[in-house]
């Protein structure tokens, strides 16, 4: 908003140097971090409050999961709500909302928390650990995902070189594109529906998820912020896609988000992130990778989350198959606990690789 004020106004601003900085993306991504910060804190406590009275009995625990995490019983869910209500006032005040990645991006997150509202919803109300079945929620994800696969195609043929918007871009190899025609919606729903659903999975710990999520945004802040700049893009030799920049604002919102959540997330954790956060910020972060070019990269940077997807596939894939267990239980952040390590332990560890990656994905940018 105040951007589109600035440039509205731009004549006025001149002579109110202050105001100029609004121009720079840098400084609104900055502004958009600690708007979202800041509103996630503030409404902390008394949205905690409210929902502990709403929820009463709060998320149901897992009866076959570790004794340990019996100790949370009564803790509510849905505080992803505090990460979005962040997310959308960075956004709203600091974004160019005139960028149809911003739209893109906004709509995958705004829909995937919907459904997991009403997960996280049927979840409370029936007390059970149970929500929609996977059924239902992946045939919505996937309708959700194919219209903001077409709507990226649409929006940047004309901004960018021929054939990049149906093209895979592979890391470490700058002048390779896979053109792969209109079958790259079904591979952008793929990337957002399964990294979606990836931290979803790594949602089981207190702080497990958001702080590799904040991680990830931080990466590819910095590559939607260099594939949106021609001469960053032409210096690192990777694919140019314009306004692609301003995604940074968006994911600089999201760290000041999950920064104001991991406050009252930080073991023992006051409230769960629930589906509502899970699946939207993972769905965000598929969307940007879409609109970037950089969908592979995502593979390498949320590399914690793929593993954790990959430990529920093979566990239940070899169970059909020998009715034995690969893992002690999965997702295998469960597998850790179930062998003697603290929460915690598993917590910062977990943390640790997804900080490794996250530098191994950028690294990636001049590795070409």
């Amino acid at each position: 908003m105040f951007y589109l004020l600035y440039l509205y106004y731009a004549d006025v601003a001149q002579d109110y140097p202050l105001l100029n900085l609004v121009q720079y993306q840098t400084v609104r991504v900055a502004l958009a971090l600690a708007t979202a910060m800041i509103v996630a804190v503030a409404m902390g406590s008394r949205f905690i409050s409210w929902m502990r009275k709403k929820q009463g009995k709060g998320q149901p625990i897992r009866e076959d999961g570790p004794v340990s995490h019996l100790s949370k019983v009564g803790t509510p869910t849905m505080g992803g709500l505090m990460i979005l209500a962040g997310i959308a006032a960075g956004v709203f005040l600091w974004a160019d909302l005139t960028n149809p990645y911003i739209w893109i991006v906004s709509l995958v997150t705004a829909a995937f928390a919907v459904l997991g509202f009403v997960d996280d919803y049927a979840k409370v109300s029936k007390q059970t650990s149970a929500g929609l079945t996977s059924k239902q929620k992946l045939i919505a994800q996937t309708i959700v995902a194919v219209i903001a696969g077409v709507l990226t195609v649409l929006w940047m043929t004309p901004s960018t070189s021929a054939g990049l918007e149906t093209s895979i871009a592979f890391p470490f190899f700058k002048d390779v594109l896979l053109n792969i025609g209109w079958f790259y919606v079904a591979f952008a729903a793929f990337t957002i529906v399964g990294f979606s659903n990836a931290v979803n999975l790594t949602d089981g710990l207190d702080g497990l998820a958001i702080v590799p999520v904040m991680m990830a945004s931080a990466a590819f802040g910095m590559i939607a912020y260099l594939a949106g700049n021609f001469v960053f893009s032409e210096y690192l030799q990777i694919h140019h896609v314009p306004g692609s920049g301003e995604l940074a604002v968006f994911l600089a919102a999201i760290i000041g988000g999950g920064t104001g959540f991991l406050w009252y997330n930080a073991p023992p954790a006051k409230i769960f992130m629930g589906d509502t956060g899970s699946l939207a910020l993972g769905g965000a972060l598929g969307a940007v990778a879409v609109t970037t070019k950089h969908e592979l990269v995502l593979g390498i940077v949320g590399g914690l989350f793929v593993l954790e997807a990959l430990s529920v596939m093979i566990q239940v894939g070899y169970f059909k198959a020998t009715k034995k267990r690969v893992f002690l239980m999965a997702p295998i952040h469960h597998h850790f606990e179930k062998m003697g390590w603290p929460e915690s332990t598993v917590v910062i560890r977990f943390w640790i690789v997804s900080a490794m990656l996250a530098l191994a994905g950028l690294a990636t940018l001049k590795l070409r």
